[in-house]
């Protein structure tokens, strides 16, 4: 369960680097303390939306978000968190077909269709197929990410090149806070489902420190391999894809691999909580084969606005809205709805 909470964070952005840069690296010294606050928030957040969603049986985020902020506040933040997911939906596609293009030689729409494709099979297996999946890559993911800060350890030591970083204070203090909040306004469409599916409540606690902790070794390296390369980092749009190029073309061969499976963890975790969202309504009492069909060809319309594009705009603004969902959902006790 705990490779299923990390598989839901990991994306794009998490994936190329540049989420880490935006939200961490770019502090400088003050990095590894924005990443010491963000474990404890995924731990204590991740474990408060699952609990809540077992004690209310809520299946859906729609049901989670109705409970949490009211009929009427909860409407509008539905549908931010529906915009949320179809909006990164279509970025992790846009992801998959640039990788797929500049890193292993194929075509971005041919990239874009056959994950898509790949989501449909999975996605419409239910959740044991997507726990199944993030056990599978997850710890390929780890694992990866382990090696390149050891190679980069033995090749540079702790030898950082002068950086200065942001000299923003105010944003290095919120940063951590719009980061977990993004991520987990997202992470939302797996999390409740999962709390709401499992039995026991220690299950849900457990995976809730397996998957902050890994989270977090996730960060520290892929921030300590950023700040070793923080000068190239700086100018470049896939950071890590970048820094993986100089260790030689088998690595950064499987590095494009590594990226295209936390892709699709996140899209079958993002389509999946949009279709128990969409069950709710009652033009939506279909099977659910056809939702995610519906979904996916939204996507693709989305995806053809092309991946920086939609990250540089739409990343930012869902930061500042998640975090208004983060601090209510710490607010809201634990009680049986009525």
């Amino acid at each position: 369960m705990g490779f299923t909470y990390i598989g839901t964070i990991v994306g794009a952005g998490f994936a190329s680097g540049q989420e880490i840069f935006q939200f961490v690296t770019r502090y400088g010294s003050k990095s590894v303390l924005i990443i010491a606050v963000s474990v404890l928030l995924f731990i204590l957040a991740g474990a408060k939306i699952m609990l809540l969603a077992h004690s209310i049986g809520a299946s859906s985020y729609h049901q989670f978000n109705q409970y949490v902020f009211g009929s009427r506040a909860g409407f509008w933040i539905n549908t931010f968190t529906l915009l949320t997911l179809l909006c990164t939906t279509g970025v992790m596609l846009a992801g998959s077909g640039a990788l797929f293009a500049q890193q292993l030689g194929g075509f971005y729409q041919a990239g874009v269709i056959a994950t898509a494709l790949l989501v449909y099979f999975i996605t419409s297996r239910g959740m044991h197929a997507i726990m199944t999946v993030n056990t599978l890559v997850v710890p390929l993911m780890l694992g990866f990410t382990v090696l390149i800060g050891i190679r980069t350890f033995i090749m540079n030591g702790m030898d950082f090149p002068p950086f200065n970083g942001s000299i923003n204070a105010a944003g290095w203090a919120l940063s951590p806070f719009l980061y977990v909040a993004f991520n987990l306004s997202l992470a939302l469409a797996v999390l409740v489902p999962l709390g709401s599916e499992m039995q026991d409540r220690r299950v849900l606690i457990g995976g809730s420190v397996v998957g902050g902790i890994g989270l977090g070794i996730l960060l520290l390296l892929s921030n300590y391999v950023l700040l070793v390369h923080s000068a190239d980092a700086l100018r470049a749009e896939v950071p890590m894809a970048m820094i993986v190029s100089l260790l030689g073309p088998f690595v950064q061969w499987m590095f494009s691999l590594i990226i295209l499976g936390e892709i699709f963890t996140t899209l079958v975790g993002n389509v999946f909580g949009l279709t128990r969202q969409l069950q709710v309504f009652p033009s939506f009492q279909v099977d659910s084969r056809f939702i995610i069909v519906g979904l996916l060809m939204v996507c693709y319309i989305i995806s053809q606005f092309g991946f920086s594009t939609l990250v540089h705009h739409l990343y930012p603004l869902f930061s500042y809205l998640g975090a208004g969902t983060l601090l209510m959902i710490f607010l809201t006790k634990h009680k049986p709805s009525g």
